[in-house]
């Protein structure tokens, strides 16, 4: 399947004639920031050179366009939550305000305000806080209660005040002002998948990156008045080229990550849905690289060191670490005592060598030198839940997500803390 530029625009205002849309992947198309945020779709079908252009459904602009008229602004839905109850030195268990079986996604915090930020998951969850963590307010997005949906909140992802978050159904949110307002940017009905993954850029503003479960990854620099594909096909069109290539399970590939991570130079690494073998794409590459599993347990979940060297976690508590950074096949074994329980994520804290890795049961495990060695951390034994994800802000806050609304936070000033 070929992928398209998409351009995205705020309805009510003059739309991006198809002649404005640049035909080649790699180029941005090229809009006035005073046009309409209409979604176009421009798609070059493989071995033909020819280009069409299709328009989004009448319908998503105009209920886009209706949620925006209606109101932007983060609503409060319910008073904060209060207390937390500290599980170690290291870590502390907050109260949030949400009903059971909640599951958390991600969280983000402003560059402004290292201590602003938000944590959002499925049934449409959106708190935030201005006190590093510790409390929370349940918030409400006017956008995006549009049509009856229950949107999942997939990712969040800030530079300076500029803020992005996408979810499933697909659907992004964009906010200019630290979150205190949030605008809908229609999608197109033909985007490949759901946006799993968005990732604000650094440098100057209106620059992101989204990435949806179906490998197609799209940049914008202009604040998503338009997009350009970055990969010229979805993973499935991929690997049905490349049947004979060697991959073990990719046959059996059904055209979807499980996950996906963007490490600090840019490179993304994804795990098939399957876990039966892993994909990695670079800027500049024209498509998703398939690469096989250095193991014979399947793959529970992948991502990046802070020295931009892969870690790959296997179902059955298995961890491996890349001896080099960037992309490799190259990998050593960890031994981290994880009593059997998978490893869900493996994250260090920004500018030391103390990282974490967690899992089912509560599982957490602790190294104090960059991986070197592991240590169980006990702390969590009772925490009643599976620990998904482990997120470290550029501030330094740090802190794990779990099922049923469980959210751990690190101490600060706790032991290890400058390890």
């Amino acid at each position: 399947m070929g992928l398209a530029h998409q351009s995205a625009l705020l309805p009510g205002r003059t739309p991006c004639t198809s002649a404005s849309v640049h035909p080649a992947p790699f180029s941005p198309a090229r809009c006035s920031s005073r046009q309409p945020r209409q979604v176009w779709v421009t798609r070059s079908q493989a071995g033909d050179a020819s280009v069409e252009d299709f328009a989004a459904p009448r319908r998503s602009v105009l209920s886009a366009g209706a949620a925006l008229a209606a109101s932007s602004l983060l609503q409060v839905a319910a008073p904060q939550g209060a207390g937390a109850k500290v599980v170690s030195s290291d870590w502390e268990l907050v109260k949030l305000p949400l009903d059971p079986g909640v599951v958390l996604l991600d969280i983000g915090f402003t560059d402004t305000d290292p201590n602003h930020g938000f944590l959002l998951g499925s049934r449409e969850t959106l708190l935030e806080t201005k006190d590093g963590g510790r409390t929370w307010t349940p918030r409400t997005v006017a956008a995006a209660q549009d049509e009856g949906f229950n949107y999942r909140f997939n990712s969040v992802s800030f530079n300076g005040d500029e803020g992005w978050i996408v979810g499933k159904p697909a659907i992004l949110l964009h906010s200019n002002d630290g979150g205190a307002n949030w605008d809908r940017v229609p999608l197109s009905a033909k985007l490949p998948g759901n946006p799993i993954l968005v990732s604000a850029l650094a440098g100057k503003p209106g620059q992101a990156e989204m990435v949806t479960d179906q490998g197609a990854v799209y940049v914008t620099s202009n604040g998503a008045y338009t997009w350009t594909a970055a990969v010229q096909e979805t993973v499935d069109a991929t690997l049905n080229r490349t049947v004979s290539s060697g991959i073990s399970g990719a046959s059996y590939y059904e055209g979807s990550f499980s996950n996906v991570q963007r490490g600090p130079s840019g490179d993304y690494v994804a795990v098939s849905s399957r876990g039966n073998f892993f994909l990695t794409w670079s800027p500049g590459e024209t498509y998703w690289q398939p690469h096989n599993r250095p193991t014979a347990r399947r793959v529970q979940n992948m991502g990046w060191t802070a020295n931009n060297s892969l870690w790959l976690a296997t179902r059955g508590g298995d961890v491996f670490f890349s001896p080099t950074p960037g992309v490799s096949e190259k990998f050593d074994q960890a031994r981290l005592g994880s009593r059997g329980f998978g490893i869900l994520d493996v994250a260090f804290k920004p500018g030391s060598e103390l990282g974490y890795a967690a899992g089912g049961s509560g599982t957490l495990v602790k190294t104090d030198d960059g991986g070197r060695s592991w240590k169980r951390d006990r702390s969590t034994d009772e925490v009643a839940g599976n620990l998904y994800a482990i997120k470290w802000t550029k501030g330094g806050l740090g802190f794990i997500l779990g099922n049923d609304g469980i959210l751990l936070r690190y101490i600060p000033g706790a032991m290890g803390s400058d390890a």
